[in-house]
């Protein structure tokens, strides 16, 4: 197997989860112990949260805005401070396709 398709540490992590309740209650009570466990360094003082998500429970996170991110930046990408298009056409359409592409890559449906 070439290199580039080793596991990352992240993927071996949740693998190990999915198999070994007792190693996802310490990643859950204790992370930063397990992730450097792993070789994942976490910055110090930074807090960190685990979560786990399950077929009614679905956790969304909002990342911290970059730094360097301007206003002017994000209306390019969200379309503010343009006049609104008729439904169907323009930024509506591939504001639309956008979100199915973010949903179906972040909340897929289970498979029958």
């Amino acid at each position: 197997m070439p290199s580039h398709e080793q596991p990352q540490p992240m993927d071996q992590i949740m693998a190990r989860c999915w198999s070994d309740a007792s190693y996802k209650a310490k990643l859950l009570t204790d992370p930063v112990t397990v992730l450097h466990a792993a070789g994942v360094s976490v910055p110090e003082g930074v807090q960190l949260r685990v979560l786990e998500n399950t077929t009614q429970v679905m956790h969304l996170v909002i990342p911290a805005r970059p730094a360097g991110l301007s206003d002017q930046m994000l209306d390019k990408v969200v379309g503010a401070g343009t006049a609104p298009s008729a439904p169907g056409t323009g930024r509506d359409v591939m504001k639309d396709h956008l979100a199915a592409i973010w949903m179906a890559k972040y909340f897929p449906h289970p498979k029958a």
